[in-house]
């Protein structure tokens, strides 16, 4: 087996073939001054590839990974698995108005006709529930990143709770995790369940890109200790609203914790102007919020499918 990575990816790809005791190898990408990529890759490959890149930003990065598949089958490659953290395109699953065109069936079975196994992290999705039946490929595995994400915030609380004894603080403010909307519900109940934690979910809407309006349970926050936790952070306007909502209903603090790391430019500030402290992301999409690495956590699905493909 051999991981092949991208740059703007390396660090994750690195990590997933030592989680997987493997060789990796970078794909050399030369873009000319029109904007087409030239493409080099290992002279000879064995006949298990991993493709390790997540696609955000994904429009360039379709084409060079066609480019790659392509090139991997024609150098040896007979088993080529696709691990994308974050998957692209999902949440355009139905057209709204006449001549839409509907993404996710379209660049799922894109992605199917290249690889045999596509492996994703909390992918977006909503009217379609499985993997499978947007990315109709040979595996199509959607991971959850709950436990590697409980796990940190178990770790995290108890290093609080240690420097707050240390400093004699003996009063510890009550953790509340917090889901902006219904959606977020699967998540923050499962990130919950690690330490037995209070959990709530408050209930969006969305009247536009950047219109939303937030409605908190009706409960006691004052002196809480809220962390928010969602799936994706995009423009960060729902985050920032129920944050802001949280400190005005007397919440000693707010965190956030997310999957994606999208931040759109103006993300992170506008978070920080309403008083959200810290930010919590996996390394699904390179962010300096980054904590939290899914290298194990893929490495099990991608050991998992190979049996699977073989079989």
């Amino acid at each position: 087996m051999r991981v092949l990575g991208f740059v703007d990816y390396e660090a994750q790809g690195r990590g997933l073939a030592r989680a997987l005791d493997c060789d990796y190898a970078p794909v050399d990408v030369h873009r000319f001054p029109d904007g087409e990529s030239k493409l080099t890759l290992p002279a000879e490959l064995p006949e298990q590839v991993v493709v390790c890149r997540s696609l955000d930003r994904p429009n360039d990065k379709l084409i060079e990974l066609l480019l790659t598949a392509t090139t991997a089958r024609r150098l040896g490659a007979q088993r080529l698995t696709l691990v994308a953290p974050y998957l692209c395109y999902m949440r355009q699953d139905k057209a709204f108005h006449p001549g839409e065109a509907v993404s996710q069936p379209i660049i799922g079975g894109f992605l199917a006709g290249l690889f045999d196994a596509v492996i994703t992290v909390d992918p977006h999705l909503h009217r379609v529930h499985q993997l499978a039946d947007a990315v109709p490929a040979q595996q199509a595995v959607a991971l959850s990143a709950t436990a590697p994400m409980g796990d940190f915030l178990h770790e995290r609380l108890h290093k609080q709770l240690y420097k707050q004894l240390h400093e004699r603080q003996h009063e510890r403010p009550a953790v509340l995790l917090l889901g902006p909307d219904s959606e977020s519900r699967q998540w923050v109940s499962r990130i919950a369940e690690r330490d037995g934690l209070d959990y709530d979910v408050a209930s969006k809407t969305r009247l536009g890109d950047r219109q939303i309006e937030i409605a908190l349970p009706e409960r006691d926050w004052s002196g809480k200790h809220v962390i928010i936790v969602d799936d994706v952070i995009s423009s960060g306007e729902t985050i920032a609203i129920a944050a802001q909502q949280c400190i005005a209903r007397g919440a000693a603090r707010v965190d956030v914790l997310t999957t994606h790391a999208l931040f759109a430019p103006g993300a992170m500030d506008r978070l920080r102007e309403v008083g959200v402290g810290d930010i919590w992301s996996t390394d699904s999409i390179p962010h300096e919020t980054n904590a939290i690495p899914l290298a194990g956590l893929l490495a099990g699905a991608v050991r998992e499918t190979e049996h699977k493909l073989i079989a």
